[in-house]
């Protein structure tokens, strides 16, 4: 057995033991760097539209940065959004890849039918129903930053400038340092100077987000970080998607954000970028007065201040839509009268209603829970003075919050970086994104209604 034939058996054992070993050791090495995601910083611009990103709008931007991000990567030519097309629920959706009837985000606004709350809004992340990225990160030993995304007060991120504001005082900048990461926000200042006011939406507000963003990034190191831009959405809403305001803002996002990618690659390569938006724009023209006409029918109660003072069935406001709301969902009289009076008021043309949907046509829409939602057509919202007269020219000329299923809702997807194929993604669901992301950080958001777009 010790021959020839033996010593040339233990030479082949012991090469097959040492190939083996060798691959084991790529194999191992091979899952270790798999383990280590890529850094993704996703970004947000309120109110980018698809034809504005892909140069197909009239007129037409000059976006050299936001172009080429979009040429190097997997790129959506169209986004269809969630019930309503806001911008809170369709954050939350970004964040959880499920509608806003699951992740509880359901408007703007919170509900408040006696406005006791002082308009506010959709603040504060206990309101999630469900995980978002950041818990995702976070049980995975990821860590995270944020700068000013909705509904991220008292999120569990690592480093957080959350979005909040509420007078627009010098009291806001205490709040927002209290809410904020201790100490982060004097850090930062300290070498950047003032940080933005929550309730400041300029686009100077936003370049100088931008470099915070940048030095977040460098000094803090997240391996996930989301970053939230409102300045072209607030010139759209004053003067119009396409005004010669909004193309100045769209160029000036365009530099500050071309920027801050810069920056990330700088202070790591290896960055995969993600920029998003919530909704698109179309043009406004008249307020109407619903809560007027829901008054007079006796449905709300208001006293000689003409504060609400009690109600039967109201109205939770989304822009270009509203949910109506029954006090007693099982008081078949009163749903009964407000049918007959929604019947009425989209019965007339002059009141720009699209249609009338039911509790089932909202489910199916992915909205909130209410009895009946209120679509209006583009041009034409629900105004919020109940002394208005019913038909106003609105003080707003663009707006969404219409049905995600016009096409003028649409928003943007691009994800771009080292491993990320260059790919035309078609047209997609908004709930398609987070679990894309997920992929990317290598993490698990089984929640999502979505479907992965880069398998």
């Amino acid at each position: 057995m010790r021959g020839p034939r033996w010593v040339a058996w233990a030479g082949r054992a012991m090469r097959g033991k040492w190939i083996w070993r060798c691959g084991l050791g790529l194999w191992l090495a091979a899952m270790a760097l798999v383990a280590q995601a890529r850094p993704l910083v996703l970004i947000s611009v309120d109110g980018l539209r698809p034809d504005d990103l892909h140069g197909t709008a009239q007129p037409r931007a000059e976006l050299p940065h936001l172009r080429r991000l979009a040429g190097e990567g997997s790129t959506a030519q169209r986004v269809r959004g969630v019930m309503p097309t806001l911008t809170y629920p369709s954050h939350a959706t970004l964040l959880t890849g499920v509608s806003p009837a699951r992740h509880g985000i359901a408007s703007n606004l919170t509900f408040d039918p006696e406005f006791k709350n002082q308009v506010g809004w959709y603040w504060y992340a206990a309101d999630f129903k469900v995980d978002t990225l950041w818990d995702a990160a976070r049980q995975h030993g990821l860590r995270t930053a944020s700068v000013h995304w909705p509904v991220s007060v008292g999120a569990a991120v690592d480093a957080n400038l959350p979005q909040i504001w509420r007078t627009g005082t010098a009291d806001d900048r205490k709040l927002l340092a209290a809410l904020a990461t201790p100490g982060l926000l004097p850090e930062l200042e300290a070498a950047l100077g003032p940080y933005p006011d929550g309730i400041d939406e300029s686009v100077e507000a936003d370049e100088r987000r931008a470099r915070f963003a940048a030095r977040l990034f460098e000094r803090q190191r997240p391996d996930f970080m989301t970053v939230y831009f409102a300045g072209l959405d607030h010139e759209e809403h004053r003067h119009g998607a396409g005004s010669p305001q909004a193309l100045d803002a769209l160029r000036r996002l365009d530099a500050a954000i071309g920027e801050l990618i810069a920056s990330l690659r700088r202070t790591d390569p290896q960055t995969v970028v993600a920029l998003v938006s919530d909704h698109g724009f179309v043009p406004l023209h008249t307020d109407v007065n619903l809560f007027g006409a829901f008054i007079q029918a006796g449905l709300i109660s208001v006293d000689e201040k003409r504060q609400v003072s009690g109600w039967k069935a109201t109205l939770w406001p989304a822009a270009g839509s509203a949910a109506v709301v029954l006090r007693d969902p099982a008081d078949q009289a009163v749903r009964q009268q407000v049918q007959t009076l929604l019947a009425q008021l989209a019965g007339d043309p002059a009141n720009g209603i699209d249609r009338i949907l039911d509790a089932q046509d909202i489910v199916r829409l992915g909205g909130a829970q209410a009895d009946h939602l209120v679509l209006f057509k583009p041009g034409f919202q629900i105004g919020r003075d109940p002394a208005a007269p019913m038909l106003a020219d609105s003080s707003y000329r663009g707006m969404h919050g219409y049905s995600p299923e016009s096409r003028e809702m649409d928003a943007v997807f691009v994800v771009t970086g080292p491993g990320i194929p260059r790919r035309d993604l078609g047209g997609i669901d908004m709930r398609d994104i987070a679990p894309t992301l997920a992929r990317l950080m290598r993490v698990e958001l089984p929640q999502a209604e979505g479907q992965d777009l880069l398998p």
